[in-house]
């Protein structure tokens, strides 16, 4: 499953770069679709990327990446920040 959503990746990321918006609703769809069968045994990171539609990092994942920068979530680490700030109780 991960090598045909590596490749929904690759493919959604071209259509992004070319504008090709029927190219892209394709493979969002493919990719919704591959997330919603594959939920409970995807790695959870994965899951997390393409839930909220983190394609780019989610291909970093699938590459074998390990410096994933962390998003508007902030992860683990944005989490200890705002509570090291006081903002999160």
């Amino acid at each position: 499953m991960e090598t045909q959503i590596k490749a929904s990746l690759v493919s959604l990321l071209a259509a992004i770069k070319a504008a090709d918006g029927k190219a892209i609703a394709h493979d969002m769809e493919q990719l919704d679709g591959a997330l919603a069968r594959g939920r409970e045994t995807l790695h959870p990171q994965l899951v997390h990327f393409l839930g909220n539609r983190s394609y780019a990092k989610a291909l970093m994942f699938l590459g074998g990446e390990t410096n994933i920068p962390v998003g508007v979530c902030g992860g683990r680490a944005g989490a200890a920040r705002e509570k090291a700030e006081g903002l999160k109780g």
